[in-house]
Order: structure tokens, then C-alpha cells, then sequence
């Protein structure tokens, strides 16, 4: 079991600490007003109404105690960068940020944000793919950089085996997984042919994982 700290209660930051706590983990919620403390309290194992842009208050409820603190208030661009000071000048081993801008992640990350993350546009990129073609079937932003996507495989590349289409020199992506009538091989035998219905796990960078919708 891990422990977090969850700062802003808005729609994103509910969402984190109520997941976190119902996968196990110790969630303190600090929000800024009292219904939304209410809204969370019965749901997580602590939730306070503070101001966390003031350090001694996040000092006072021991948030250097605890693993990771997720700060949700990016409405407020000045505020999110003060309590991000804040947390790390306490101490705090690992802090993710949510950010609207990339100026705004630049300002979090020059004062020591260990992550910054666009909710709103990490959604719409996963909404995307999933629209853009009929054969892809799941895509997970693994870094800004790397995602993993999985999707039927294309027709042109029934018959083959992954050596025949060698995938990683001309499309430069990796096929980690091949799942078959449902189940996962994540040792895939590269002779073996693909067939109808298969569908194939590849890692790569985003934009050569964007390509791979084309091929038909």
C-alpha cells in the first residue's frame, strides 16, 4: 500500500482520490472548501479543508510523510506553482502536477514538479485513436513520448509472421504481445503466422504508433 496526498478536489482530483483509496492505498484529500472535503470523506482515509498554498499548514498535517501528492488546482496557475514549492521544500519524495498549458508545465517543472499531466488532453489523444481507426482496440500514453496500442491486425499482415513483416524496421515499433482467440502471449513466436481475428500489442513512439492506423 502506498500513500497520497491529493490537493484540489474539482472534478480531477475527486476522481484521483477516490480511485486511489478504492484501490487500497492511504488517500489524504485536502481541498479548499467544505462540501467538497464532504463529498470525499466517507470514501478516503483522511480529508481536510485547508489552504495548502501555505506551508505550515501542509507541514502541520505531515504531507512529507507521505509517498507521492498529486496537486489537481490548475485553474489557478500561481497557486498550483506555490503549493508544487511548497511540497518539494518539504521534502516530498515525488509530486505530480495537473497543468492547462505548456507554459504552464514549464513554470511546474522549472520549480521541481516530478510529473506534469494534461488530463483533458491525454483523454482527447485516447479518444482519438480509438476513433480514428475501427481496428484499434486500446491505446495507453506510457510517456509523452512512448504509447502502447493495441489493434486488429491488418489484413496485409495476415499470413505472415512478425520476422516476414519485420515491424520493427519498417514501421519502428515493437510488437511485445500477439492475443489470440482471447489470450495474451507475450512471448509471440516470430514464425508463426498471424490469422484473422488476431490482434497485436506494439510499443513505440506516438507518432510512429499514429502510422500504424494506416496500414490497411
Amino acid at each position: 500500500m502506498k500513500t497520497f496526498v491529493v490537493i484540489g478536489l474539482g472534478r480531477f482530483g475527486t476522481s484521483v482520490a477516490l480511485e486511489l483509496s478504492a484501490l487500497g492505498h492511504e488517500v489524504l484529500a485536502v481541498g479548499n472548501d467544505q462540501e467538497s472535503v464532504q463529498a470525499v470523506a466517507d470514501q478516503v482515509t483522511h480529508a481536510v479543508t485547508a489552504d495548502a498554498r501555505d506551508p505550515s499548514v501542509l507541514k502541520a498535517l505531515g504531507v512529507h510523510n507521505y509517498d507521492c501528492a498529486i496537486v489537481a488546482t490548475a485553474e489557478d496557475v500561481g497557486s498550483s506553482a506555490l503549493i508544487t514549492l511548497n511540497l518539494k521544500e518539504l521534502g516530498m519524495a515525488e509530486v505530480i502536477c495537473k497543468a492547462r498549458s505548456h507554459t504552464h508545465r514549464k513554470v511546474l517543472e522549472k520549480i521541481g514538479a516530478d510529473r506534469v499531466v494534461f488530463p483533458e488532453h491525454e483523454m482527447g489523444t485516447k479518444l482519438a485513436q480509438g476513433l480514428s481507426s475501427s481496428n484499434v482496440l486500446n491505446f495507453i500514453e506510457v510517456s509523452e513520448d512512448y504509447g502502447i496500442l493495441e489493434l486488429s491486425a491488418p489484413r496485409s499482415w495476415l499470413g505472415k509472421s512478425l520476422r516476414e513483416l519485420d515491424v520493427r524496421k519498417k514501421n519502428q515499433v515493437n510488437i511485445i504481445a500477439i492475443r489470440k482467440d482471447g489470450t495474451l502471449n507475450v512471448a509471440p513466436d516470430p514464425n508463426a503466422p498471424l490469422e484473422q481475428g488476431d490482434q497485436v500489442v506494439a510499443l513505440g513512439r506516438s507518432e510512429d504508433i499514429n502510422l500504424l492506423h494506416e496500414v490497411r
